[in-house]
């Protein structure tokens, strides 16, 4: 059967394979990910004491699998035994789905594998099962546990930056530099700003009338470059007898005030 995109595989569904939804603590899927191919990761054991009786469910690690790497203490492992604890679905209907991508080997949970070619198509979704009883798998409370746990909690206490104090001095190509470029662009423009003396308010109005007379719109630039004088002050004046366009055409530009235009209202280009 070819899939296509969006297709998903129902074998699961035809063959009713039920499955378990088990939560596990986080070391442990950490150590079953350090597993290598097919290799077991422990063992499951099912015992019903009576015929009324609930099973009791347990796992235990393989010893293989118990060391923990970041941990300097070699005295401590990961715990082997893990005692379940037996849930309801609780009327719920859920399915576990794998999702494969093209070109890699699928395979299933009866065993069975396949193989697509690279560039076959599109990602393969198949439903595996219905699941059919949950459950949470504990840590079974002892010694190794409790150093382990308390191990994790000396880690998360410890600060994320520490002080240290150098032998010797850092060589390396990266240099400490007297002041950065963007500093120096900065006190720049503050010099320029300071070496603009401010000319009194009727120099100004004449510069900037006559300027208009010229032009309609101006940006600010322009004006500043025109009167030398700076923008805090220059924008004082100019909302005494400007108005400044935040749209339209001449967005981001002054003009004069109507009543001190030369021109008619409704004549909106540059001379």
């Amino acid at each position: 059967m070819t899939e296509k995109a969006g297709e998903v595989d129902l074998t699961g569904a035809k063959q009713n394979t039920g499955v378990w939804l088990v939560k596990v603590p986080k070391y442990l899927s950490a150590q079953w990910a350090k597993a290598t191919g097919r290799g077991d990761v422990g063992k499951l054991r099912i015992c019903k004491k009576g015929n009324q009786g609930k099973p009791e469910v347990s796992f235990t690690l393989n010893e293989e699998l118990t060391v923990i790497d970041g941990i300097e203490d070699k005295t401590v492992s990961a715990p082997r035994d893990h005692p379940f604890t037996m849930q309801s679905v609780g009327g719920q209907t859920l399915a576990v789905f794998t999702e494969n991508s093209s070109g890699q080997s699928e395979e299933r949970s009866d065993g069975s594998s396949s193989v697509s070619g690279a560039g076959a198509g599109p990602d393969k979704i198949a439903l595996e099962g219905v699941v059919v009883q949950r459950a949470e798998c504990r840590t079974a409370v002892s010694e190794n546990y409790m150093k382990l746990k308390r191990l994790q909690l000396e880690e998360l206490a410890k600060p994320v930056r520490l002080s240290q104090q150098l032998e010797k001095a850092v060589t390396s190509n990266y240099k400490p530099v007297a002041n950065h470029t963007y500093n120096l662009e900065y006190d720049r423009k503050k010099k320029e700003e300071g070496k603009r003396a401010r000319l009194d308010k009727q120099q100004v109005l004449d510069m900037l009338f006559s300027a208009f007379e010229k032009h309609q719109f101006y940006n600010i630039k322009d004006l500043v470059d025109i009167t030398k004088q700076p923008v805090t002050y220059l924008k004082e004046i100019l909302r005494d007898i400007g108005v400044y366009n935040v749209k339209g055409t001449h967005k981001n530009t002054w003009e004069l005030k109507p009543e001190y235009r030369h021109y008619q209202d409704d004549e909106k280009t540059d001379e």
